[in-house]
């Protein structure tokens, strides 16, 4: 199979959805932070003819009508070492939990990495699925996300995982 890619309507909005081969490669919010590049997409197909793009789909589906608490499939985000430890480290961060860059940074022994690791969270290349909305600030804030702040809120409300209260962005 050959990269490609669909975009499925969800309440999130619309998710640009990259597989490659048997594996997802990505997952983009509309306006997301940091896209992949045109030529990094792939052939468009249609979702509902991709295996594993309507499996994406279907465990997505799960996961907001609160019946998937994980997602159970195989992944092929592009990285680099450093960005690999850091998303390896997002997977293990329980659903309605959250932790702190800083506490990562902890965890791969040098919490003054914290502003590194911030960079590999914000280049995350699967959103939900690899839960980069679940790091917050050190005083428990809500920040950046590469598909907004206001999607974070909701995908930690969702989970219902304590949100410090900031004013409403929209």
């Amino acid at each position: 199979m050959t990269r490609r890619h669909a975009t499925l309507t969800t309440p999130l909005g619309d998710l640009l959805v990259v597989a490659d081969g048997n594996a997802l490669a990505g997952i983009y919010f509309p306006g997301h932070r940091h896209p992949p590049a045109a030529d990094a997409i792939g052939v468009e197909v249609d979702a509902r003819g991709d295996a594993l793009i309507t499996r994406f789909g279907e465990q997505l589906a799960e996961y907001l009508e609160g019946a998937r608490t994980t997602f159970d499939l195989p992944l092929a985000p592009i990285g680099d070492e450093f960005q690999h430890a850091v998303w390896a480290m997002l997977r293990d961060i329980r659903f309605g939990e959250t932790t702190t860059y800083g506490a990562l940074a902890a965890r791969l022994g040098d919490r003054n990495l914290a502003r590194r690791v911030g960079g590999a969270v914000g280049r995350n290349p699967l959103s939900i699925v690899v839960p980069c909305h679940r790091v917050v600030g050190a005083d428990g804030s809500l920040t950046g996300y590469a598909g907004g702040l206001e999607r974070k809120r909701r995908l930690l409300e969702h989970e219902g995982a304590a949100v410090v209260a900031q004013a409403r962005l929209f």
